[in-house]
């Protein structure tokens, strides 16, 4: 081999390397920043629906609002709930932690499921919190075990609660209507029909009761729902990451060498056929 393309060959064979290396060096890194040294396993989580039945918890804020000259005072009525999906590798001491934090925060707990055996145990929690406190409580609770997923969510309620006033203007002035019918006497038939009337009434009006005492501000709370799944985490070696960024390095390092190897010879066609074109003219 003549000195200068054996140069020639250890330059390209050395630059070849480098971008291997790189590349494998890249996806290690990536790799340490992307996926922590554990990761979950052998989790066994049921989804239990654990809204169905229990209340509603709904909070308040009153603030002015400038409409023009004159300052507005706006109640707003929401419903605000936050919701924790956590895995635990020590679920007793967890789970007392949680709890130990609902007594720190003045929660109440409205819903509670725990099943599973050791090993695989599940604890479901609806608490009901003070607004006050809901953004205390949340950021310890996300703090516990090893999150899986976390959201809040906000909803404006000021339109639902205004509806169920009216609504329940509109009942009560229908039943005093009837009442003042009533006394006016008539046929036995009428009398019981005003009467079914009227009872049919009262108990929608118990049950608009029971909405609108949602919204009561002594029952004032937000919602915080927990999710606790028992669970192990496994390790990640060194060894499988170098695997893993091997695989991935020789991948994509072939389709990269076979792109370029294309790129080069569809130059060196159109460098041929240019220069055909140039002989002919």
């Amino acid at each position: 081999m003549k000195p200068s393309l054996k140069k020639r060959f250890k330059k390209t064979t050395a630059i070849l390397l480098s971008l291997f290396v790189m590349l494998f060096v890249f996806r290690l890194i990536y790799g340490y920043q992307t996926v922590t040294d554990t990761v979950a396993a052998n989790v066994y989580h049921e989804m239990v629906d654990i809204s169905a039945g229990v209340r509603k918890n709904y909070a308040s804020k009153k603030y002015q609002l400038n409409a023009g000259l004159t300052p507005v005072s706006v109640d707003q009525k929401y419903e605000k709930i936050a919701d924790i999906n956590t895995l635990s590798t020590k679920f007793d001491q967890e789970e007392k932690q949680i709890r130990a934090q609902i007594k720190d925060y003045k929660g109440l707990i409205q819903f509670e499921n725990k099943s599973g055996n050791k090993g695989y145990r599940t604890l479901n929690l609806i608490i009901g919190i003070p607004p006050e406190n809901f953004d205390s409580i949340y950021h310890s609770l996300i703090k516990v075990g090893k999150i899986q997923s976390k959201q809040i969510t906000k909803t404006d309620k000021t339109n639902e609660y205004k509806e169920l006033n009216a609504r329940k203007a509109s009942l009560e002035k229908i039943r005093n209507s009837l009442i003042e019918l009533k006394a006016k006497g008539g046929r036995i038939d009428e009398y019981m029909q005003l009467e079914n009337r009227i009872l049919d009434i009262e108990q929608q009006l118990q049950e608009l009761g029971v909405s609108l005492g949602n919204f009561d501000d002594e029952n004032e709370f937000c919602t915080v729902k927990v999710a606790l799944a028992e669970g192990q985490l496994s390790e990640i070696s060194v060894i499988q990451r170098v695997k893993v960024a091997l695989e991935w390095t020789i991948k994509y390092y072939t389709l990269l060498l076979a792109g370029l190897s294309f790129a080069a010879l569809f130059a060196y066609l159109l460098l041929l056929t240019i220069d055909k074109i140039r002989t002919n003219i």
